[in-house]
């Protein structure tokens, strides 16, 4: 994959309904120049796969789209085939699969991790009345403190990533400080569809929620998505009183010897599938 294809990309996203923008298409590039593929027909994009590797750990895998008029001929798997045998260092390949992805990862030696929900909604008014307790506005002084805690919530360093959540839309950044410093926090994008919220770590599920009011109060009426964790059914419920409903399930999935698993129970939204 070029700089070239990435208008042929953003066409694929619209054609399937997702949700990336054209700077989460470079934001790929920028982290893994030679760890992209296209497949084409003749001098036309007709299916895309990314790769990020998270320092030696993990790699993920995302963004396999395929042009509708194209499918069924096996394009897809030839494209995930490409990103698991491109030369890697990692012990693992880690990805988010949809019910019918899932059984093509299976047949090639993918294992479930544990589930997680695409929520979506138009933020209702009620969480006007919800408390935010002490968080605030993320700086870019913060990002130090909180890439260094998210290394170990998340398995692996991501600071490259999570400076440019911060620097795409600050307005969806919050902090939750505690007494040894950053206690929790949450990030957003903006999408073509939604705006995304996630990731959100936190504690517990009381902070979840408070930090996810402290950026959603101010868009009552905005259509939202998170990808939520479901360790935590008072979490889950918070979500549906807020409105939320699932748009569609995911299956978190690895393949090799997966030994940076992180801290999924700190996790309450995950940054997006193609990110991880």
């Amino acid at each position: 994959m070029t700089v070239d294809d990435l208008p042929a990309g953003s066409e694929l996203c619209r054609a399937a309904r997702w949700n990336q923008l054209d700077r989460d298409w470079r934001q790929f590039l920028t982290l893994s120049p030679r760890g992209c593929r296209v497949a084409m027909r003749g001098d036309r994009v007709i299916g895309t796969v990314t790769t990020i590797d998270y320092e030696d750990r993990f790699r993920w895998v995302g963004m396999v789209l395929v042009d509708p008029r194209e499918r069924r001929r096996g394009i897809g798997t030839r494209l995930l085939r490409e990103a698991i045998e491109m030369p890697r260092g990692q012990a693992a390949i880690r990805l988010d699969a949809t019910p019918a992805g899932r059984e093509v990862y299976l047949k090639l030696g993918f294992v479930d991790e544990y589930g997680l929900s695409r929520m979506e909604a138009r933020v209702s008014e009620r969480i006007a009345g919800e408390e935010v307790g002490n968080a605030r506005r993320m700086t870019e002084a913060d990002l130090s403190a909180i890439c260094e805690a998210d290394a170990t919530v998340f398995g692996a360093d991501r600071r490259a990533m999570l400076r440019w959540m911060w620097e795409g839309a600050p307005e969806f950044a919050w902090v939750m400080p505690g007494e040894r410093g950053v206690a929790g926090y949450c990030f957003g994008r903006r999408g073509f569809n939604f705006d995304h919220l996630g990731p959100i770590i936190a504690a517990d599920a009381r902070m979840a929620r408070r930090l996810a009011t402290a950026c959603l109060r101010e868009r009552v009426g905005a259509p939202f998505i998170l990808d939520a964790f479901r360790h935590d059914q008072g979490w889950l419920q918070w979500l549906a009183e807020m409105a939320f409903r699932e748009q569609r399930p995911f299956i978190r999935m690895f393949l090799g010897e997966h030994r940076h698993p992180g801290q999924p129970e700190r996790q309450f939204a995950m940054l997006g599938p193609e990110f991880g």
